[in-house]
């Protein structure tokens, strides 16, 4: 799509007759999350909506168009947190927010770190984010630079999580029933002595799950920049 903002330009114009445009956006969402972003073609959206493939090309105007929808009616599933005074309670809102929405619509973790999105709902989320920021810091480039790490980690943490997930759709064993079948190798590579810090790790490590983890990550994230703010004030 040669122009990403034709779709937000024609915005007013879709409210006056977007039904149809409505209903391709939600028949969309549904095979993105139920096949992932790859299975979404205009072909298979309209085996879904029952309708020719050019038909489709009347309300959208193409893949890309209708990927830009889905995205902004994503964004605009739960409302962004509202600025408290609490940065560092805030910016956690967020990042749970974030990581909440991904893990439902698991191919949104892998889009939403391309170029920015400018629909109507991702202007509400970013103004929203910057609001909550600036509280941290009135400067808006720090202010950019800390959502700008915070979003990174989110994404990551996210995209880990969403990688153990495929894992055990693809190998049909559990985290647990995977370590299970490792188990006896990895005790037998273990035994020589040769990673003693691994060992300790594997058997006498503690073992947090995704939420636990992505939990301290993210204070240990916001430890650093309330470092990094009170330096820089």
């Amino acid at each position: 799509m040669n122009d990403p903002g034709r779709i937000w330009r024609r915005a007013a114009e879709r409210r006056g007759a977007g039904r149809h445009g409505d209903r391709i956006a939600a028949a969309a969402l549904r095979l993105a999350d139920a096949e992932g972003l790859a299975a979404l073609s205009m072909r298979r959206l309209a085996a879904k909506l029952r309708a020719g493939t050019m038909s489709l090309y009347r309300h959208v105007a193409g893949r890309d168009e209708v990927i830009e929808l889905i995205v902004d009616a994503v964004y605009g599933s739960e409302p962004p947190p509202v600025p408290t005074g609490d940065w560092r309670a805030d910016l956690r809102a967020l990042a749970s927010r974030t990581r909440r929405i991904m893990l439902a619509h698991p191919w949104l973790a892998f889009e939403a770190p391309t170029r920015p999105r400018f629909g109507p709902n991702a202007l509400r989320q970013t103004e929203a984010a910057l609001a909550i920021a600036r509280q941290a810091d009135r400067d808006i480039d720090r202010a950019a630079a800390v959502l700008d790490a915070l979003m990174s980690f989110t994404f990551g943490a996210v995209q880990r999580e969403l990688a153990e997930r495929r894992a055990e759709q693809n190998s049909g064993l559990t985290e647990d029933a995977w370590r299970r079948t490792i188990g006896p190798y990895l005790r037998e590579a273990l035994a020589g002595g040769e990673y003693p810090h691994l060992r300790e790790r594997v058997v006498d490590g503690a073992d947090p799950d995704h939420a636990e983890r992505f939990a301290f990550g993210l204070d240990r994230l916001l430890d650093g920049m309330a470092a990094w703010l009170a330096q820089e004030a």
